[in-house]
């Protein structure tokens, strides 16, 4: 039996990046930057209003209130390059690109208009407040500058990232390739149609919803899925079925442990891969077996209950997606326990829990009710993963426990899942 820290390092350690692709920005949200993205532009691209105002020429000395000026032009946002010459005020719009020569705006609500043309616009204002040199100007390359790093290699892209490459003019991107995976779910018990009514024996085949849904989450793409009974030759088949499709990882649920019917070790075997570890010291999820395929594919066999499945797939296939992906290795959170744990040594536990507002009013975990592996129903009301480390006996109150969120991509966009 090994323990979940090297476990996780053999996981990483036969885990490679995948390629690069390039893809249209309009398609990458929640993938992951293969490379640098440097700012080929300003942005914003030129000197423009913060304020639908005047347009004013300060020459670097603030203009008092009272001063009155006639209105010399206008300028919208879209409108060409203009030249301001001589003194007087353009009439300028939020957004509207400066007219050269002038170095300052007054909001509208900060002038009277003395006199209007014949179409009503204004010809001739006063300032009823002083305005500094740049007021209400956003300047070129305010945002980002031209030749700086806008996007690091490694990002996950949020709608803020798309929004900030879409204004630097950036209409395709270098993404890493997302993993491929296979799915296969054993168990002669399962059924995967909700609407079939069950036999004395039947379960749903819950496993398989998760999993599903789970991993184009994590990021990943489920390239193959089928339930499998429990025979060995069926599940030989279906290897090679999964492997043809051209995965990067096949999952199995059930078969594991050292029941009559858990063949998937015999099975690993006769076909040639190379076991890595079978059996870690945790809980959920102990019988956990990972290995490498002949074929390449690395193969994660987790097992049956509902919980234990999940748990594999947080801590062990998700470490694998991650060095696929780029990214680096994950950090949970350290935050206090609320309440005292007692637990057998020797085990590390996964544990879902939730955040609550201590007596001191930090933020601290609380343990669910309902840690068994075949409860579901708690699973949905856990915020976060709560481990409780494989040394310890009992953890009093306020011992500070590292923690992790539901998925790991939930990590990546708060930022605290780098090294």
């Amino acid at each position: 039996m090994i323990a979940v820290e090297d476990a996780q390092a053999i996981v990483r350690a036969d885990s490679a990046r995948l390629e690069t692709q390039h893809v249209a920005l309009a398609a990458a949200l929640g993938r992951v930057l293969a490379e640098d993205q440097l700012s080929a532009v300003d942005l914003p691209p030129f000197d423009n209003s913060a304020m639908d105002g005047f347009a004013l020429r300060t020459a670097g000395v603030a203009l008092p209130a009272g001063t009155e000026f006639d209105v010399r032009g206008e300028q919208a946002a879209g409108d060409a390059v203009r030249v301001a010459e001589g003194a007087g005020a353009w009439e300028i719009m939020t957004g509207a690109r400066m007219p050269e020569g002038l170095d300052a705006i007054v909001p509208v609500e900060n002038v009277s208009v003395l006199a209007r043309d014949a179409a009503g616009r204004p010809a001739r204002i006063r300032l009823e407040a002083d305005v500094a040199p740049g007021a209400n100007l956003r300047h070129a390359g305010e945002d980002i500058e031209r030749g700086a790093l806008a996007t690091p290699a490694g990002t996950c892209l949020t709608p803020a990232h798309l929004m900030l490459l879409a204004g630097l003019g950036i209409a395709v991107v270098p993404v890493v390739r997302r993993p491929r995976v296979a799915v296969l779910c054993t168990g002669r018990e399962l059924v995967d149609d909700p609407a079939r009514p069950l036999g004395p024996s039947e379960i749903r085949n819950t496993n398989a919803v998760y999993l599903r849904a789970r991993l184009p989450a994590a990021g990943a793409e489920l390239a193959h899925y089928e339930t499998v009974t429990d025979e060995p030759a069926a599940f030989a088949v279906a290897l090679e079925r999964a492997v043809a499709a051209g995965v990067d990882i096949v999952l199995s649920t059930g078969a594991v442990s050292m029941g009559r019917y858990d063949f998937v070790p015999q099975v690993l075997e006769s076909a040639g891969a190379r076991v890595r570890f079978h059996k870690v010291a945790m809980r959920p999820g102990k019988p956990l077996l990972f290995a490498r395929l002949a074929q390449g594919p690395l193969f994660f066999g987790l097992p049956g209950n509902p919980v234990s499945t999940v748990v594999g797939l947080r801590f062990f296939v998700e470490a694998a997606i991650r060095v696929m992906l780029g990214l680096p290795p994950e950090r949970g959170w350290h935050l206090p326990l609320l309440h005292e744990v007692g637990k057998k040594r020797g085990f590390r536990l996964h544990q879902k829990a939730r955040l609550q507002l201590g007596p001191d009013a930090r933020i601290g975990v609380e343990l669910l009710k309902g840690q068994e592996s075949f409860k579901t129903r708690s699973l949905m009301e856990s915020a976060v993963w709560a481990t409780l480390p494989a040394e310890d006996e009992r953890l009093p109150r306020g011992s500070m426990i590292e923690v992790f969120p539901p998925g790991h991509e939930a990590g990546v966009f708060l930022g605290s899942q780098t090294t």
